[in-house]
């Protein structure tokens, strides 16, 4: 792979416009690589006594001696290409500019024009590392306070005979040790084991921590013996800390929702319990993980850039056969991007640090919390992916075989209609599920083909999130065993002797999905319970809105739900049917039912009131007027169905017309709002008319054709108000589940497309990060975020 290609796929993608734009660079070498050939090619060549050989015209220029230059010997004046220095400005660091000696030679304008861009962008890299730093630098102040008031808490949740105001604290030092974990608490080693105020240039401090540890060790092999240990040398944590320091480690559920909204007072003082000691470690683990994952990213940030450079200045050598690059590597090794070792030692800190308190000094623990894998692409997955894949094509064949042999879809079939009105709404409800998961799994390689940080967006886990290729696969076989199931239920006759349908066979659907709900709840680490569990938790929020604060993840399902309303319906069709229905003879009376009459419309409009009240909380939390329209639109959207569904149990002109304007005013305000608000499309004034400035894909007409397609399958959902309810050749589930479908499809291609601009602006903001709430703040001072 040409490092152009490598540069960019290594790159941080919310960070891609502060690195060195290496192929603008390029471009320009290229523009003097051509200059250079077109002059060559108008310039005479010498020909050798051979004839046929030509010479380059440099090989004539005057002959300098065999010995008047040497590698050991000063640079002449006629060796230097480039001076660097740094000016310095007003109120502001430094800026390096390259002054370009060799301007009056032939094409050297094209030359002076690289090294003028080549200075902006080292610039503009230098000054955003310079500001990442400092940044994490500040971080890591806030983090050693907050573990100074771990270690205080530690103290006194685990030894509370210890007097509060500080002064026995040193009374620790004489404590008997029964474990290395327990030393590592009890002693409370402030100054060894927190992030120092992150002056980390001491080199002082590191051999005196280097000793300590070996105090330590000393200590717990004396330990081993039975003996008690005084232990020298060791600061304990001030508990007076702990006067200072309120907590913050309530977990956001309903119930402290609602107090919040009744002005209960919540304390927030220390009770010194074990579960608020708990609850900070797991608050300070994840602040640690995610700060080691910035240092991890700016370190790679410095090290491509680096390169870049390096690589670029060798391009230029070779094309312009001058010995440029040496002087100029030489100013980025002596620069703060290419001499600065803050974060190579701060995260050596952080990982000492870590180990130690988090860990019990187990390092492989520990780096394995604190630097968690990528999951790895397993052969296994693609085989078995092909081998379900293609069973469950040979279904769908065989299937086909099957009803066009016994003519089922024939509306003079005595079965069809019992078989549509009954069996076909069980198996579509896989059916809506394997599709939208076939959708999921071509979003996601779509958003890894063009760099889309969806992980990060959706805030999974590092080294858990599914790829394509597992969504695909999990697909595939629930496809598998739903087409089972259609086959062995295709029988249209009962059994003339008993006047019933088999019975096992008919209980095929509900054993099915039985099956899957006891795999979805499944406690055991089988079938990506990681992935399922962060799926289960994102439904709860959703079903309990508003009380949790609304995240991206929420709001994205709750989307989705919002597509499978007929497959909601479909769940209540399997109550009413097996619970109150004769599902031995295939039939019911459901629609009879006021009960399931209620709760139709009930479950068509728990998706919409969900992303409906999701807009009022984050109206109420952000302030921004856009939630509150959002919120309207959602709601006009809850009239709409109510009425539609209306129309579709009471048919009548009056609820037709009721059923129509309702559902043409939310069509029209859910379409603008997908196209312009989620999508961020049809800005006039773009540099990319009627689309955005910045687009991932790179055909224009990918975008349009999404909008109109966007229009199209928007106005699908009102066939049954149009009037186009039932044809001859369909029957009116099968017509209510095609449209069922092509809102799913809708919905997987707003799905790209709402993520992507979710992208762009994450990269504008250069928004690479989550934020972490930490367990502790300070008197006078709010509780802060990492």
């Amino acid at each position: 792979m040409k490092f152009g290609k490598e540069f960019v796929s290594q790159m941080v993608q919310e960070w891609q416009e502060a690195y060195m734009d290496y192929n603008f660079l390029k471009t320009v070498l290229k523009d003097i690589l051509r200059f250079k050939q077109i002059r060559n090619a108008s310039t005479p060549m010498a020909s050798t006594s051979r004839g046929p050989l030509k010479r380059r015209v440099s090989l004539y220029r005057a002959f300098s001696g065999l010995t008047s230059r040497c590698r050991s010997s000063p640079k002449t004046n006629e060796d230097e290409v480039i001076l660097v220095n740094a000016a310095q400005q007003e109120g502001s660091e430094g800026n390096y500019q390259t002054m370009f000696l060799m301007s009056s030679d032939v094409g050297g304008e094209y030359e002076l024009v690289f090294f003028r861009r080549l200075d902006d962008e080292f610039n503009k890299v230098i000054n955003f590392y310079k500001m990442k730093v400092e940044e994490v630098m500040e971080e890591a102040k806030e983090l050693s306070k907050q573990m100074d008031a771990l270690i205080a808490l530690r103290i006194k949740v685990e030894n509370p005979v210890v007097e509060f105001d500080g002064a026995d604290a040193k009374n620790l030092a004489t404590n008997e040790v029964s474990s290395p974990s327990s030393l590592v608490r009890k002693t409370g080693r402030s100054h060894m084991d927190v992030i120092q105020e992150v002056e980390m240039s001491s080199e002082g401090r590191l051999e005196d921590e280097k000793r300590e540890d070996k105090v330590e060790k000393a200590g717990d092999r004396r330990n081993s013996n039975g003996k008690k240990v005084e232990i020298r040398g060791f600061r304990p944590a001030s508990l007076e800390i702990l006067d200072h320091v309120k907590i913050n480690v309530t977990p956001e559920t309903p119930v402290s929702t609602l107090k919040g909204i009744l002005m209960m007072s919540s304390n927030s003082d220390l009770s010194f319990s074990k579960r608020e000691l708990r609850k900070a470690e797991e608050q300070m683990t994840k602040a640690f993980i995610e700060f080691n994952r910035k240092l991890l990213l700016l370190k790679s940030y410095c090290f491509l850039n680096l390169l870049a450079f390096s690589k670029i200045m060798k391009k230029y050598d070779k094309i312009t056969s001058r010995n440029a690059s040496k002087t100029y590597m030489e100013m980025v090794d002596k620069s703060y991007l290419g001499n600065s070792d803050e974060i190579s030692r701060l995260m050596e800190r952080v990982e000492i640090t870590f180990i130690k308190h988090f860990a019990n000094g187990n390092r492989r623990k520990g780096m394995k919390i604190l630097r968690p894998t990528a999951r790895r692409e397993r052969h296994r997955i693609t085989f078995s992916l092909g081998f379900f894949s293609g069973w469950s094509l040979a279904l769908v064949t065989a299937i086909g075989v099957l009803v066009h042999a016994r003519g089922i879809l024939k509306s003079e079939s005595e079965g069809r209609s019992r078989y549509m009105e009954n069996i076909f709404p069980l198996y579509s409800l896989f059916g809506f599920i394997v599709l939208h998961m076939l959708m999921y799994s071509a979003n996601i390689y779509f958003w890894r083909c063009y760099r889309v940080n969806y992980q990060f967006i959706f805030g999974v886990k590092q080294g858990t999130g599914l790829g394509y290729r597992e969504v695909f696969l999990l697909s595939t076989c629930l496809a598998l065993l739903a087409l089972t199931g259609v086959i062995s239920n295709l029988d249209m006759e009962m059994d003339p002797r008993t006047k019933n349908f088999g019975s096992l066979t008919e209980l095929v659907p509900l054993g099915l999905l039985i099956v899957v709900l006891l795999t979805m709840f499944c406690p055991f680490n089988v079938v990506y319970r990681s992935s399922r569990f962060f799926l289960i938790r994102s439904v709860f929020r959703c079903l309990c809105a508003p009380l949790y604060k609304v995240t991206l993840p929420d709001f994205f399902l709750a989307d989705q739900l919002t597509s499978q309303v007929q497959g909601f319906r479909s769940l209540e069709f399997y109550i009413c049917y097996y619970v109150w229905g004769d599902f031995k003879k295939r039939s019911n009376k459901c629609l009879e039912s006021n009960v399931y009459q209620s709760f139709y419309f009930i479950v068509a409009l728990i998706p919409y009131w969900t992303r409906f009240v999701q807009s009022l909380r984050r109206l109420l939390e952000e302030k921004d007027v856009m939630h509150g329209l959002n919120g309207l639109k959602f709601f006009s959207i809850i009239i709409a169905v109510a009425m539609r569904t209306s129309y579709d149990l009471k048919t009548g002109m009056t609820w037709k017309i009721i059923a129509a304007v309702s559902s043409g005013v939310a069509t029209i305000a859910a379409t603008y709002w997908d196209i312009v608000i989620d999508w961020g499309l049809l800005r006039r004034s773009s540099k990319n008319p009627w689309l955005r400035d910045k687009l991932l894909v790179q055909n224009k007409s990918v975008y349009f054709a999404a909008m109109v397609l966007n229009v199209l399958l928007r106005l699908a959902w009102m066939q049954s108000v149009l009037g186009f309810r039932e044809a001859s050749f369909l029957h009116r589930k099968a017509l209510v589940a095609i449209v069922a479908c092509l809102e799913i499809l809708r919905r997987g291609i707003w799905n790209f497309f709402r993520l992507e601009n979710e992208h762009l602006n994450n990269v504008g903001k250069y928004r690479a990060f989550k934020s972490v709430p930490l367990p502790f703040y300070y008197d006078n001072d709010e509780g802060k975020d990492i």
